[in-house]
């Protein structure tokens, strides 16, 4: 009797080790903390330089902004950044992208998107803001920061 007893109960621990799950079923996932941390989010907007045309110097601008903003994306200072769809008949000092930066200061921020070439050249100007967000603000396909890269050009 008592072996008649003991096989489904083996049978059941057993079944419920190798899937992983015990024999009271599956178990939820610890609650995730939600929580919130201030970024710096940097509107860039046309600049005095701005041109529709693709100029050697408008050219050779973009190719560094593309540059820099991978750049900063390596070094783990900016989490985001992406233009906006701007319409034909926009004012020439319409938003043209943002930035978002994963940096203590909005002074560290502002130091950063100076160094981007396509403001350098005259072609965006930049407005920094703080922002509140989710932290761990991520997405498909980010940039994962490599250790001891520098920021600076």
């Amino acid at each position: 009797m008592r072996t008649a007893l003991l096989i489904p109960l083996v049978l059941t621990l057993v079944t419920g080790c190798a899937t992983g799950r015990s024999a009271a079923g599956p178990q939820p996932e610890p609650e995730k903390k939600f929580s919130m941390r201030t970024y710096y989010m940097a509107f860039l907007r046309r600049g005095p330089a701005w041109t529709k045309e693709r100029t050697p110097e408008a050219v050779e601008a973009g190719k560094g902004h593309m540059a820099n903003i991978e750049r900063l994306a390596k070094c783990g200072k900016l989490v985001i950044a992406g233009p906006f769809d701007v319409p034909a008949d926009a004012p020439p000092d319409a938003l043209a992208g943002i930035f978002i930066f994963d940096v203590a200061t909005r002074e560290e921020a502002l130091a950063l998107t100076a160094q981007d070439p396509a403001v350098k050249a005259g072609r965006f100007t930049i407005e920094v803001l703080p922002w509140y967000g989710p932290t761990g603000l991520t997405y498909e396909g980010h940039i994962p920061p490599e250790p001891g890269l520098s920021c600076t050009p």
